[in-house]
């Protein structure tokens, strides 16, 4: 994909559909929100915050809305263009100039922005990875009752850390080594990697 650097290129590159953008544009820009470009797309934000953006595909062009989700869609315009995967991401598509419904668009837009002012937004949520401890830890920890404390109260990330440490070592006594290494560290509270990170 063509790295895009302002609107007017991105437009040019779609010239089939230059007009309606530039349509979609000028309703945008008599609003408040900022006109930018990100992901080589027009963007559209308020205090930095992406409140929506415009697009063209082959045959339809359209506008996104980043958190779409909140809106009120009384015109019944917008589409989940990813059923079961995007939790705010709502899109208005367009096949002609004549699709377009001005007064609509704005009264959308201008929600959109209320929205925005009003902090409502889905936050995207990061995806935790379980913490699959090894049978050779598991075992010193069962044991081990200062151990298994101390343990259970290292954050995932550092518990994560250890364990991925003795399931990589391929050898037996490789892993019980790396066992000896680590259990004063577990007692100390520190991570796997923590004297890196802070020098």
């Amino acid at each position: 994909m063509q790295k895009i650097y302002s609107v007017e290129e991105y437009i040019e590159l779609n010239s089939h559909y230059a007009k309606e953008l530039n349509i979609l544009r000028n309703i945008i820009n008599a609003t408040e929100l900022e006109e930018t470009v990100k992901w080589s797309m027009p963007t559209y934000c308020l205090n930095g915050k992406n409140v929506l953006g415009i697009g063209a595909f082959k045959n339809h062009f359209c506008l996104w809305f980043h958190q779409g989700v909140f809106l009120k869609d009384k015109f019944n315009l917008l589409i989940n263009a990813q059923e079961n995967k995007t939790k705010a991401l709502r899109q208005m598509r367009f096949e002609t100039k004549a699709d377009i419904n001005e007064a609509a668009v704005l009264t959308y837009i201008k929600e959109a922005i209320e929205n925005q002012h009003l902090g409502k937004e889905i936050k995207p949520q990061r995806k935790t990875k379980d913490v699959i401890i090894p049978i050779e830890l598991h075992t010193i920890l069962k044991s081990n009752t200062t151990l298994n404390d101390c343990f259970k109260a290292l954050t995932l990330g550092k518990q994560r850390e250890y364990c991925d440490y003795i399931s990589e070592a391929k050898r037996e006594a490789t892993k019980q080594k790396r066992l000896e290494k680590i259990t004063p560290m577990i007692i100390k509270g520190v991570g796997l990697h923590d004297k890196y990170k802070n020098s």
